[in-house]
């Protein structure tokens, strides 16, 4: 069984680039942020088309321009309470790096923020919370201002979503 990794066991360049810009958006009231560079597109929110055999958080897929995107809710995916979807509710597509390969996926997100600089100086480990919590989907911690911002790892946090996703599509062929 892996072990979880702590953010302050990773090499220091694999939080943030030097001058790494990060997109941010709000979930319950969080700002949180991913690099700009995964990031394909944001789109209002649109209904998707539930599958079977996925986790509570698998929303489902949607059809973008003829290529099946699973799309997550990041409010479950993070065990935040589930509220109904308003006008600034959004999916986030981002690429996904998963062994050798990189998948589409989306994450809907209650708002989108900001596109922001950050520096590698910036940025400040996760604080160690103990075995008990999961922090390896969390490359640092930013303070922007008043608010902190958590930036997220896609590749950690969105990695065990496509294998479940891609073995409930192979059990539905079947």
């Amino acid at each position: 069984m892996k072990q979880p990794v702590n953010s302050k066991d990773r090499a220091a360049g694999a939080k943030v680039s030097e001058a790494g810009e990060l997109l941010t958006f709000v979930v319950d009231g969080q700002h949180y942020g991913v690099d700009i560079l995964r990031v394909q597109e944001i789109r209002g929110w649109e209904s998707v088309t539930r599958m079977p055999n996925t986790p509570e958080h698998v929303r489902g897929v949607l059809n973008l321009r003829g290529a099946i995107v699973p799309i997550i809710d990041l409010r479950i995916r993070l065990g935040m309470p589930t509220i109904d979807y308003e006008p600034t509710t959004v999916i986030v597509v981002l690429q996904v790096m998963g062994g050798s390969s990189v998948r589409t996926m989306g994450i809907v997100v209650d708002a989108v923020s900001d596109v922001c600089a950050v520096s590698q100086g910036d940025v400040q480990d996760t604080p160690d919370f103990g075995a008990e919590v999961d922090t390896t989907f969390m490359r640092g911690i930013v303070s922007q201002g008043d608010e902190l911002l958590v930036i997220l790892d896609v590749d950690q946090l969105l990695g065990s979503d496509a294998s479940a996703i891609a073995s409930a599509a192979v059990a539905e062929v079947v």
